[in-house]
């Protein structure tokens, strides 16, 4: 119904708001991009294509327009990920658990000192006891 004047304190809003909705275009500055604190990756993608497009190296790139050369090669590296086929995947073996075979494995207690005693499903508990006894009166010479 009515309509909010501006007022002069909008248009810098207005103006970052555009800024970060907006994708960068082919024609922005280099130079301009370089002395920003953050990088999105359309900013960070004018950058490693005008090096890419010249015949310096990254470090002399990096050096003249005033940016860190790890930033800029950080950036390269996960542009170049960023494309199809880039997901990797590691071979996988599935083997049975020994739940599922119906042979219970040992049971490992790791004792201080980094010792290691292992014992077999259906041990007698009196025979684990002595031996952990002689484990700590050794422990303790």
């Amino acid at each position: 119904m009515f309509s909010r004047r501006p007022v002069l304190g909008d248009a810098p809003l207005a103006r970052r708001r555009a800024r970060k909705e907006a994708p960068m275009g082919r024609t922005t500055d280099v130079r301009r991009v370089a002395e920003r604190g953050y990088w999105r990756e359309a900013e960070a993608r004018v950058l490693v294509e005008a090096w890419r497009s010249g015949g310096e190296t990254l470090v002399e790139f990096a050096r003249r327009h005033g940016v860190e050369p790890r930033r800029l090669a950080r950036w390269v590296t996960r542009l170049q990920g960023a494309g199809e086929g880039s997901l990797r995947f590691h071979p996988v073996r599935l083997v049975e658990s020994p739940a599922e075979t119906g042979a219970a494995g040992p049971i490992e207690i790791q004792l201080a000192g980094g010792r290691r005693v292992r014992v077999p499903r259906g041990f007698e508990t009196d025979d684990l006891r002595r031996v952990l006894a002689v484990l700590e009166e050794a422990a303790t010479c």
